[in-house]
């Protein structure tokens, strides 16, 4: 019999790809967020504009995203699509500021918002230590990352376990808001706007704390290699999604402030708990594990994505050749899961992650900015080739103009994280021509040895071609 070959395989179809993408989406930021969002605002209705406004922004990317997704149907998202467009440097740099900043610092916060969850309920009147934080959300990331190497398919079951139940967890927030609001607890809406902030570098804060809620809309591109059909079930995957994420995200805000008002939500660090403790009685004791599931489902389905970022990188010379070889028993990206992994273990070494928020998505949606742009560039550059799903051009227009803006705003409201965005941005371009551009001996000779030594230590090969 012969020998399967070694490459990605199609195993995901259009459940799997909604899955993904709400299972990224519904992951820590609707539990950090609100508060945030609110803070920024200053009013009730200025923070369900906000939401509702990043929702119509992110489903305006999605829509982008399709027809990249399906124009260049390779692994990779916005890395392939920036290539495709405007050459290997900007690819590069995206690579560059995703693997070492955006993608494992999520990892991180993710991670330990989830061991604050599970760490809180078991020890209720003890301060948790942050080491034993920290040991918690390392082990989480590890066990994750195995699970992800050892078998596709039965991840993505998984993932779909945990999808339903953070919507049935969120669909229990809501009724519960609903029913409150019923029995005339309305009165945090009579005077909605009391309060509104006027300063736009507030206001700026608020939208990139709602983007970094509905971060993931654009992960299921990385995959488009394992999903099947990918001209039906990618475009379908975003049209299911991006409409439900924005519906639950509007009406769970608008229970939380019923329920907690704005004081309530200013107060709280663990809204969902808080939430359930004020509104459901006995349900107060399965939404913290509610919560957990949610967070680690969503940081499983990141840890899986990304990696096939990092693989697409490393297929096209733009990272370590191993990165891009795939294990032979279990077909995944093992050794870019495991980098990965190790560069999110670092990111658990500082005190405080939440800081990195605004920063990491500062640098992430202007590398999505430029992708939403390359589809306006690619008509002009490449009108002829084929276009499964074209998108009326008011949709890119508008995603890029919008968020332009919001990428010019925070220079004079986060001046900080903007600096630090284009200071590690461009420390990418010097490593670019030395280890990328150039053709070094000697580092070709080392990065040689130590490929073959992982490639034993991974049991992992090169990708197999297509005939």
């Amino acid at each position: 019999m012969a020998e399967e070959a070694v490459k990605m395989k199609k195993q995901l179809g259009l459940l799997e790809g909604v899955a993904i993408i709400l299972g990224i989406i519904f992951g820590s930021g609707i539990f950090i967020s609100p508060k945030e969002v609110l803070e920024s605002t200053g009013s009730v209705w200025g923070a369900l504009t906000v939401w509702a406004a990043c929702g119509v922004l992110a489903t305006l990317g999605a829509l982008c995203y399709a027809e990249l997704g399906t124009t260049l149907a390779q692994s990779g998202g916005d890395y392939h699509y920036i290539n495709e467009a405007y050459g290997p440097l900007p690819a590069f740099l995206y690579l560059w500021d995703a693997n070492l900043v955006f993608v494992p610092s999520t990892n991180a916060i993710m991670s330990l918002t989830f061991a604050n969850n599970i760490l809180g309920p078991l020890f209720p009147n003890c301060v948790i230590d942050p080491l034993c934080r920290k040991l918690v959300a390392a082990a989480t990331i590890c066990l994750l990352t195995f699970i992800n190497a050892y078998d596709v398919r039965f991840t993505t079951k998984v993932q779909n376990v945990f999808m339903f139940t953070k919507i049935k967890a969120l669909v229990v927030i809501i009724i519960g808001g609903i029913v409150w609001m019923a029995r005339g607890g309305v009165e945090n809406f009579e005077d909605g706007w009391a309060g509104t902030k006027t300063s736009v570098s507030d206001w700026s804060i608020a939208f990139y704390s709602g983007i970094f809620s509905y971060s993931g809309w654009n992960y299921l591109n990385f995959m488009t290699e394992e999903l099947k059909d990918p001209f039906v079930n990618l475009p379908r995957a975003i049209y299911v999604s991006l409409p439900m994420v924005t519906a639950i995200y509007l009406l769970a805000n608008g229970a939380y402030l019923a329920v907690l008002g704005p004081v309530g939500v200013r107060a709280t660090e663990a809204i969902a708990v808080d939430f359930a403790i004020s509104a459901l009685g006995f349900l107060r004791y399965i939404m913290p594990v509610a919560v957990a599931i949610a967070i680690v489902g969503g940081l499983s389905v990141h840890i899986m994505t990304s990696s096939r970022m990092c693989f697409a990188g490393a297929r096209n010379g733009h990272m370590p050749e191993l990165l891009a070889h795939i294990n032979v028993k279990c077909y995944s990206p093992l050794p870019s899961l495991v980098f990965l992994m190790l560069i999110s273990l670092l990111m658990l070494i500082p005190d405080n992650l939440t800081s990195l928020i605004t920063y990491c998505t500062v640098v992430e949606s202007f590398f999505t900015t430029l992708s939403c742009s390359a589809v306006l560039w690619l008509r002009y550059k490449r009108p002829h080739i084929p276009r499964p799903i074209r998108v009326s051009t008011w949709i890119p227009v508008t995603f890029v103009l919008v968020s332009g803006v919001l990428l010019v705003v925070p220079v004079l409201a986060q001046g900080w994280a903007v600096l630090a965005g284009v200071l590690m941005t461009l420390a990418g371009v010097p490593v670019y021509y030395a280890l990328v551009a150039s053709d070094v001996k000697a580092v070709r000779s080392v990065a040689t040895k130590f490929t073959h030594v992982c490639q034993k230590l991974f049991l992992s090969a090169v990708e197999d071609k297509d005939d």
